[in-house]
């Protein structure tokens, strides 16, 4: 296996962002505020903002537009351009609705969930013993999945520390008030990670998030080469705690969300470090496909490339968003 396949290059100069108190401040009044609002005018809201948004040059715009230029090219541009406006309007409903996800009472979060799909397999993997490992893609509502396992689970879910100070302890209690346990992505948080599946329980994490560098391996994710978690492949194959994927699809007319539960493919399983995290993405990209509109395009799926390979968020060729 060619090295730069298993360890990414980095991207120079690559730093998190300096905190900024005033816009953590503003967007904890505004999640706050828009927990105020009954759901379905909490979600026709998070729809007008979402328009708007999607016709506005900004980044997400942009890189939701390239990505779905190179994931899809089967589609002609004006369905292009439809998926994007649509998936920007999702990822705003998906920001207001965390506003609700993170500070509404238990009984009224969970009443959310319409129907759930799938919940057998994961009480007969946690009945076994060997923990769970749930991957959850950035489809739908994720926020919901971790939420709505550590109600019924033991349950541990790695994060993010975000730099500013109070945001975090605002999402750490938002995110464990059901019972999850947030475990940080460190060696020690890895560590605590793999003694919760030992103790037969099951971990959340985000499978098509970027780790960090060099520490993925380049596997095909919709036909391109993208840096891949090699964590789900590490934990399962010391563990043999079963993989399923998770996802929390937003149902028409505001009528809440249908849970889903899949196992994953035998792929994921193979010992061979590049072929599981290609059976992952190929198992992400089917449920992707079922709900494309859902998924969080605007994320840089795609910025560290293999040596030689530019970031195509910098390129000027891909500068242009969507016409109106």
């Amino acid at each position: 296996m060619p090295a730069d396949r298993l360890h990414p290059a980095r991207a120079g100069g690559e730093k998190r962002p300096a905190p900024r108190p005033a816009a953590a401040w503003f967007g904890l009044w505004a999640l706050r505020a828009l927990a105020c609002l009954p759901y379905p005018v909490l979600s026709r809201v998070a729809a007008a903002l979402g328009w708007v948004g999607s016709r506005l040059p900004s980044r997400p715009v942009r890189f939701a537009a390239i990505n779905v230029r190179t994931c899809l090219p089967d589609l002609d541009e004006s369905a292009q351009r439809t998926l994007v406006r649509r998936s920007t309007i999702e990822s705003v409903r998906g920001v207001c609705e965390a506003a609700a996800l993170w500070t509404w009472p238990r009984e009224r979060v969970l009443g959310l969930v319409r129907e759930v799909r799938g919940l057998d397999i994961v009480e007969a993997a946690v009945a076994r013993g060997r923990g769970v490992i749930l991957a959850a893609p950035h489809l739908g509502a994720w926020e919901l999945v971790g939420l709505y396992c550590s109600s019924r689970f033991p349950f541990s879910a790695l994060y993010r520390r975000p730099v500013d100070a109070s945001l975090d302890r605002f999402l750490r209690r938002a995110r464990s008030r059901f019972g999850c346990r947030l475990v940080p992505t460190t060696p020690g948080g890895l560590r605590a990670i793999a003694r919760a599946l030992e103790r037969g329980e099951i971990i959340g994490l985000l499978p098509d998030q970027d780790p960090r560098l060099g520490a993925g391996v380049f596997a095909p994710f919709f036909g391109v080469l993208a840096n891949t978690t090699t964590l789900v492949s590490r934990l399962t194959s010391r563990s043999g705690a079963p993989v399923v994927l998770a996802f929390a699809e937003r149902l028409p007319s505001r009528a809440g969300f249908r849970l889903h539960f899949r196992a994953a493919s035998g792929g994921v399983y193979d010992a061979d470090l590049l072929t599981s995290a290609a059976a992952l993405n190929s198992d992400i990209e089917r449920v992707v496909r079922e709900h494309p509109e859902q998924y969080l395009w605007s994320y840089k799926r795609f910025r560290v490339r293999p040596r030689g390979e530019q970031n195509p968020y910098r390129r000027p060729a891909h500068a242009q968003t969507p016409a109106s």
